[in-house]
């Protein structure tokens, strides 16, 4: 074990599936100092490991699955795992998180993170125990849906699984935990390729946490900030994420109809308030979650994990459907089948409109629902056109035109909130790392009406935002937090009062401090030595670990991840041209009134590049990289 800090296991575990090699990966005091873990770990490895030529269904990608030191630490919502690779769908880094039970089993089994490559010969699963690690034969669980995968291997242990879109390279399967999932990007194609069907890992180890009476007191208080703030400690509860579904059409930002507008007429049927009055069983969330924003409904008579914001929106508004209780239906079976419900939405909504412009012809038409379960099932097994879907909406355009109202950026579908009325997210899914995520965007639609309520339309200040909260929630997911431990950091009285004169005065303020963000942005680590209430990772990181952290530092490791995740993606051959939305959404006005309903793509791209410290290409400068201690890994420029 080579590790001074807390937080840590001291171990990263590497298996070659085509060797059946088994062997330590090196990782440092000097790179979790660096990387700290989860996601930002995981590009460090990819970078350093995958050629040029590497094709993401091969034996020579990498599937690298993270925990970050506050994972099994006790601290609030850190339950969470991360799982990169090279990403089928887009060809360039993916990044996927999950909240299931495996990370927390990892970490017991005594490793910190898995690196899996290669390709087994034919069906495996893995067995994971306190330092131990042995094959097992998976053709009695090859062609099993997640839930029953998990079942068959017992309930000892946390595990991931793949269902049929993963075995049958579905470029948007997931990667299952429990009833969550890691479901961006492909990652449960890649697991696919290798004929690697599960993980199980058991065990009784702990990581030490170093200061186990400061620790305690922090998660003390950070609880009883996240419950006091009404996102995290009331609307969340509540309603879970589908109760952003009101908020979102109110502020004109439900993508309906393959984002055509941003509206629909029945909302309130797929609304988190209907959901709560005609199907909630109760709440249900992550292990060490004090939200529990998860829903638990009935469907077939049957409890499970109910539907989140993303998957009611890219199934509902967004094909228009109006239909909870098949979304539910829809949900439960695409979980099963292993399938990321965004992309899986927002391509079957492609497809329709492609059907509508006479583009081709297959028989999908806006609110038309009777065969979509059969479809999703189709997909899944590659049946018919089915197998077409299954590549995504990028592949599609490419195949029969319609690009310009093909909804994704990088290859990678975008997420519910349609930006024409929130152009700080529209910049934010242009320009994300992993394609067109709302969170590796840096969710600015929090600030654009959805906690805050700045100016929408406006352009000031909207990259240097980005980029802030960018990086942030990149450091904390590599902490091993969820993203919504940073609501928070919005203060509860101006939610609570959207409309008293304090909150109008900062909405109306933040556009002009530009130049303030800019600093914030640009200062070396060092040179913002403090601890902000609103954002307790920090005090929790340094008891947990003993490392030094303040919020300098948690922000420079946040900044050192985007840029590694952004020089991958050059590496692969990411030029300009890919931080771009399609035209429906740049220069269709959503308004015809309102001759700022787009967004503004262009403009918003050269100051998002000047505030990132990147040149007129999109490359970072060598100062750039010299101030965050990145210049082992320039790509030159």
């Amino acid at each position: 074990m080579n590790c001074s800090y807390g937080g840590y296991m001291g171990r990263v575990l590497k298996i070659n599936l085509t060797e059946r090699k088994i062997e330590d990966y090196p990782w440092t005091d000097r790179d979790r100092e660096m990387y700290l873990g989860g996601k930002i770990m995981a590009a460090k490895i990819l970078y350093d490991n995958l050629d040029i030529g590497v094709e993401p269904l091969s034996p020579d990608n990498y599937l690298a699955i993270t925990t970050g030191p506050l994972t099994g630490s006790g601290a609030p919502m850190s339950s969470r795992f991360n799982i990169s690779t090279l990403s089928p769908l887009t060809d360039f880094i993916a990044s996927s998180n999950c909240g299931g039970s495996f990370g927390l089993a990892l970490k017991k089994a005594g490793y910190d993170a898995l690196i899996i490559t290669g390709k087994a010969a034919h069906p495996i699963w893995i067995e994971l125990s306190e330092g131990q690690v042995s094959f097992h034969e998976a053709d009695v669980l090859w062609g099993k849906t997640t839930d029953e995968t998990q079942e068959a291997l017992g309930k000892d242990g946390g595990k991931i699984v793949i269902g049929p879109a993963g075995e049958n390279l579905v470029k948007y399967a997931g990667i299952f935990s429990d009833e969550r999932t890691a479901g961006r990007a492909g990652v449960g194609a890649v697991m696919g390729f290798m004929n690697l069907k599960a993980i199980v890992a058991k065990g009784s180890k702990r990581p030490e946490v170093k200061q186990p009476e400061k620790a305690k007191k922090v998660f003390s208080e950070w609880i009883k900030l996240l419950k006091s703030n009404p996102l995290t400690g009331e609307q969340l509860p509540k309603l879970g994420t589908a109760g952003l579904v009101s908020s979102m059409n109110a502020h004109n930002i439900l993508a309906t109809r393959n984002y055509k507008y941003g509206k629909y007429e029945d909302f309130e049927l797929v609304s988190g308030e209907y959901l709560a009055e005609k199907h909630l069983v109760k709440n249900k969330g992550c292990m060490t979650c004090p939200i529990q924003c998860g829903r638990l409904v009935e469907v077939d008579g049957k409890r499970v994990k109910g539907p989140e914001l993303e998957t009611i929106g890219l199934l509902g508004p967004n094909i228009e459907n109006n239909d909870l209780e098949l979304i539910l239906k829809w949900n439960l079976l695409l979980d099963k089948l292993g399938m990321d419900t965004i992309s899986t939405g927002s391509t079957v909504a492609f497809a329709m409109e492609l059907n509508e412009k006479g583009l081709w012809d297959n028989g999908l038409e806006f609110g038309k629902t009777e065969n979509l379960s059969k479809l999703f099932e189709d997909i899944a097994y590659r049946r018919g056109i089915g197998d077409l879907l299954a590549e995504g909406t990028k592949a599609l355009a490419q195949k029969f035109g319609g690009e310009d109202f093909a909804i994704n950026s990088k290859g990678l579908e975008l997420a519910a909130y349609e930006p024409r009325s929130a152009v700080g997210q529209g910049l934010g899914y242009a320009v994300a790392n992993r394609g067109g995520c709302h969170l590796n965007a840096g969710y600015l639609a929090l600030f654009e009406g959805l906690g805050l309520n700045i100016d929408p339309y406006t352009t000031k200040s909207k990259a240097v935002l980005t980029v802030l909260s960018q990086n942030l929630m990149e450091a904390v997911s590599a902490g091993g937090n969820c993203l919504f431990s940073l609501y928070a950091m919005i203060p509860g009285t101006l939610v609570r009062k959207p409309y008293s004169i304090l909150t109008r005065l900062v909405n109306k303020s933040i556009p002009h401090l530009g130049g303030i963000l800019n600093m914030i942005n640009k200062s070396k680590e060092n040179a913002l030595p403090i601890h902000l209430p609103m954002i307790p990772h920090t005090r929790a990181l340094e008891a947990v670990t003993g490392m030094k952290m303040n919020f300098g530092r948690l922000k420079a490791i946040g900044e050192r991840g985007y840029n590694l995740e952004r020089m991958f993606n050059l590496k692969r051959g990411l030029t300009k041209k890919d931080d771009g939305l399609p035209k429906r959404l740049t220069h269709e006005l959503k308004d015809s009134e309102n001759l700022k309903s787009r967004v503004p793509l262009e403009s918003l791209i050269d100051d998002y590049y000047k505030a990132r410290g990147w040149n007129s290409k999109g490359v970072p400068h060598a100062k750039t990289l010299k101030r965050i201690k990145m210049q082992e890994v320039s790509p030159g420029g």
